[in-house]
This record gives structure tokens, C-alpha cells and sequence, in this order.
């Protein structure tokens, strides 16, 4: 018997099961390079493939923003003639043409610091394993053909892997690689598999149809279990099914605090799909919709109906509150059509605000989208990385020159959207005061507010034990931008990682905060703190 301590929960939950140790054939690419009569006849296998994979995914992404992602990144230009230039310009065959360009890619996403962005770069790889698959003619395992439940250990897996998978039959999930925000996670969540990402070396240590049992919410694995302990995760499971339905009875209840408080509890979110995934757990909203994430997936800047298509349809799935995040990329955050200038430090440099508002007809484009959106429900546009006053008031002229011109061509908007910003420098803290009085609301973000107080890069695992929200400097610094807001009337809401963390809810709700967003997986937790603790902010 062997016990296992893992720290990346993807999905949280417990099982009891048999392994079943998931492989794939091998999609090595036969590399050779080709003669020039031969161009021809590669194209063509490419063409081929692109197809047969473009039918596999157009019925999967009728009911699936994963996959619908997917068939854009198949059908990208940008795809296509870099595989093309490389059969016609190197002579290199089709295998080798589609390895190398989906390497390419994918490095450009892997290189980031950001996470998302990161595993992002898994689903162009998964693009690449299908591509390569139709080249080669070799059919791929399906997890959807399980007889029995199991545990599944695989090195990683992809969406494509996981799109027929069988809740009844995958008890629970166990990669080597991955991340806890990939998108097999996102589908683990949704079906409520556990699933603990970052498992070292498991495939080595179990055997097919080796009994294993797993605690995903504390991270521990146990290889080959006696009876005893078999029977100890089995009451486990029993016990945590039950407090999950607890917990989701609760979602029929509002946020309310013992002594009356009615705090807003929302959702952070990328996209459209993430929306969909949070409305069951009876959100009051989206409080932070990060529209960078648009950007990131496309091949060239969305052009204004792009963006409305996107930001309508977030609406109408969450009318009751959209705020939406205007384009924030630079740091560790980039666009591959836009290469920005390196920088000693980017985090300091040219990013977020900055950008939008030395792009301003980018910045128009954006603004006008969300004000034609606004016309389909409480949409509320929020501005990163704000510094100063006069940032502040020249992105609000920027939204005010857009209302004249859609008011001018008839177009549908609120005009009385709300414009708020981000609580994330120093420098916003120390103005708070300043800032409250000309922001609708404010939305702390406690992710790089930490790393700026503390002169911490969150990045970097020499110096991650130094980071902390808790920390004294962080803490009063959160107090001082809810006592400011207040003071001038404002809501103030949290939409870092700390908005998520159970054990930061009654400091906050002691300091009056009025609003949590995060990952939709933290809602119920959060929720059952809330509904038990007692409030001695403001009312």
C-alpha cells in the first residue's frame, strides 16, 4: 500500500476504484521531406485530414464552446499555410509539415506565465493528435466504451479524449500533466468526477485493475488499500455526497448573512461555456468577464460584430449582472498578431489601460460591443490597471463619445451603464478616496494587489512563500478600499482568488464587502460561510 499527496485539485470529490491506465497509439510523425512532384499529393493528405477532423468536430461543437474553439483553430488561415508553406517550401511530408506547425503554435501559449494561457496550448496540441491520427489512419482509445467504473491514470488527457466520457463509468481522473484550469478539468468539474492533476510518475506506480482510492479536495492518493482502508473512503464518499447535497440545497437559498446582510456571490469566467457552467450553482452574476480571453483565441483583433455576438449572448445567459473586463493583456498576457515591444518589466510596463487607451480606436471597437450588448441585460464595463485620475476619466470620455455615436446611428445601449474599475495598485488604494467619487463600483483584484504591495512576482516559485493575501499590508489595504467605497455610496466587490477562499469570508464580511466573484467550483463553499457567519460590515 501507498500513499500519495498531490497538490493540484481539478475537481473535487472521492472515489473508490479500479485503475484503468489510459494510453494512446503512437502518433509519432513519419518525418521525411518529399520531392517536388510530391507537393501536390501531400496538400492534398493535409486537406484530407483537415476535413475528416472539421466532421468530427462540427457535431461535437453544436453543444460545446470547447469544441466550437476547436473548429475554429482546425479552419485558422493562419493553420493552413504554415503546414502548406512547409510541404511546398521545405518539402517536408504532411506528418512532419503538421507536427512541427502545431509545435510552433502551441510554444507560443506554453512559453506564458499565465495559466489559462498555458493550457491553452494543450488544446492545439489535442488538435494536432487528431490531425496526426487522420494522417496516419489510426484510430484513437474511446473513453465513452468503458463496461465497468474506473479510475483513469493517463499521462494527460485532452478534450477530444474525454468528449464521450461516461460519468457513470469514470469515478475518477488521474494525469501526470495538466492543470486545473484546462479544459478536461472544466469538464471534470461539470460532471462532478474528481479529478488531481500533477500526479508524478502514477502511471509507474499502478497496474491496470490495481485498486486505488483517491481524495481529490485533500489531494491524497492510495495504491493498492487493505479492506480497512477501502471501507474508510468508502464512508468518505458517502459523507461527502451527502454534504454535496447539502450544499446544493443551499443554491436555492440568497447570500444572506445571520443578522440580515445580502452579499452578491458571482462568477469569474472566460467565456460563453464557463457562463453556462456557473448558472446552476444560482449565481447573482458575472463579476468579472475577462474579455482578453476573446482576444487570445482569435488570430486577429474582433472586429465590433465579433464582439458583440460574444458579449450579447454572455447577457442574455446572466441578465441580472454582466461586468465585463475591457482588454487586458501585456504582463505575461499577449496576442500572437500583436508582439509587443520586450520589456525589463512587463507587469510594470505597457499593459491593460495603458494600451486601450493608446489604441483608441481598438479601444472604441471594444466599448461600442458592450454598449450594443448592454441593450440585453445589467452589463457593467470595468477598466484594469488604473492608476490615476485622469486614466480614469479619459477611458469614461471614451465610453461617453461612443454612447453619442450609437445614439447617432440608432443603435440600442443603456445609458445608464455602470463604468467601474479595478482595485489592483498602490496606487488605487491610496486614491481610493479620489476614486470612489467618480466610479459607479469598484472590484478588488487581489491577485496582482498582492504581488504589487508586496513587491512578490506571483510567477515565480523562489519567492511564492513571501506571496500571500492574509499578509497585514494586503489585508488593511482591502479594508481601506471597501471603507472608501462606502463613504461614497459605491459597491465594492472582490474578483481575485481571495473572493474564493472559504477561509478569507468572515474577515471580508467583516470588512463589509458586498460582493464575491470567482471560479464557479468555490460558489457553494463560499456560499454555506456566508449563510452561517454574521456580518459587521456596513448594511
Amino acid at each position: 500500500m501507498e500513499r500519495i499527496t498531490v497538490k493540484k485539485t481539478a475537481s473535487q470529490g472521492i472515489a473508490v476504484a479500479p485503475v484503468y491506465c489510459y494510453s494512446e497509439p503512437d502518433l509519432t510523425p513519419d518525418v521525411r521531406t518529399v520531392p517536388e512532384e510530391a507537393v501536390p499529393a501531400e496538400q492534398k493528405k493535409f486537406a484530407d485530414a483537415g476535413e475528416a477532423v472539421k466532421k468530427e468536430l462540427e457535431s461535437l461543437a453544436a453543444g460545446s464552446e470547447i469544441f466550437a474553439a476547436h473548429l475554429e483553430i482546425v479552419e485558422d488561415v493562419t493553420l493552413q499555410e504554415k503546414v502548406n508553406a512547409k510541404i511546398a517550401g521545405e518539402h517536408k511530408n504532411a506528418q512532419a509539415a503538421v507536427a512541427e506547425t502545431i509545435d510552433e503554435i502551441a510554444m507560443i501559449f506554453e512559453a506564458k506565465n499565465d495559466t489559462y494561457l498555458k493550457e491553452r496550448g494543450e488544446d492545439i496540441r489535442d488538435i494536432g493528435k487528431r490531425l496526426m491520427a487522420a494522417l496516419k489512419g489510426v484510430k484513437r482509445p474511446d473513453l465513452g466504451n468503458l463496461s465497468s467504473g474506473v479510475i483513469v491514470a493517463a499521462r494527460d488527457l485532452y478534450p477530444s479524449d474525454t468528449v464521450k466520457l461516461n460519468p457513470e463509468m469514470v469515478k475518477g481522473i488521474l494525469t501526470e500533466e495538466g492543470g486545473v484550469t484546462s479544459h478536461v478539468s472544466i469538464i471534470a468539474r461539470s460532471l462532478n468526477i474528481p479529478m488531481l492533476v500533477g500526479v508524478k510518475g502514477i502511471l509507474e506506480k499502478v497496474e491496470n485493475g490495481e485498486t486505488v482510492c483517491m481524495d481529490a479536495a485533500k489531494g491524497v492518493i492510495v495504491v493498492g488499500p487493505d479492506e480497512a482502508v477501502i471501507a474508510e473512503y468508502q464512508a468518505k464518499k458517502a459523507a461527502y455526497q451527502e454534504e454535496r447535497v447539502r450544499l446544493e440545497a443551499l443554491r436555492e437559498r440568497p447570500a444572506v448573512t445571520k443578522d440580515g446582510k445580502r452579499i452578491l456571490l458571482c462568477a469569474n469566467v472566460g467565456n460563453t461555456e464557463e457562463i453556462r457552467q456557473a448558472l446552476p450553482m444560482k449565481i447573482d452574476g458575472i463579476g468579472l468577464f475577462r474579455s482578453e480571453f476573446l482576444y487570445m483565441e482569435s488570430t486577429h483583433f474582433p472586429t465590433e460584430e465579433e464582439q458583440v455576438r460574444v458579449y450579447k449572448e454572455a447577457a442574455e445567459l446572466c441578465p441580472e449582472e454582466l461586468t465585463i473586463r475591457t482588454l487586458d493583456i501585456g504582463g505575461d498576457k499577449e496576442l500572437s498578431y500583436f508582439p509587443l515591444e520586450k520589456e525589463e518589466n512587463p507587469f510594470l510596463g505597457w499593459r491593460a489601460i495603458r494600451i486601450s487607451l493608446d489604441r483608441k480606436e481598438m479601444f472604441k471597437e471594444q466599448i461600442r460591443a458592450i454598449l450594443r450588448a448592454s441593450a440585453f441585460g445589467h452589463v457593467r464595463i470595468l477598466f484594469p490597471m488604473i492608476v490615476s485620475l485622469e486614466e480614469l476619466r479619459e477611458a469614461k470620455d471614451v465610453v461617453e463619445e461612443c454612447k453619442r455615436e450609437l445614439a447617432q446611428e440608432g443603435i440600442a445601449f443603456d445609458e445608464k451603464v455602470e463604468t467601474g474599475m479595478m482595485m489592483e495598485t498602490p496606487a488605487s488604494v491610496l486614491l481610493a478616496e479620489e476614486f470612489a467619487k467618480e466610479a459607479d463600483f469598484f472590484s478588488i483584484g487581489t491577485n496582482d494587489l498582492t504581488q504589487y504591495l508586496l513587491a512578490v512576482d506571483r510567477g515565480n516559485p523562489r519567492v511564492a512563500d513571501r506571496y500571500s493575501y492574509f499578509h497585514p499590508a494586503v489585508v488593511k489595504a482591502i479594508r481601506q478600499i471597501i471603507e472608501a467605497g462606502h463613504r461614497e455610496g459605491i459597491r465594492v466587490g472582490m474578483c481575485g482568488e481571495m473572493a474564493g477562499d472559504p477561509k478569507a469570508v468572515e474577515m471580508l464580511l467583516e470588512m463589509g464587502l458586498d460582493e464575491f466573484s470567482m471560479a464557479a467550483g468555490s460558489i457553494d463553499y463560499v456560499r454555506t460561510q456566508i449563510v452561517n457567519a454574521v456580518s459587521l460590515g456596513n448594511i
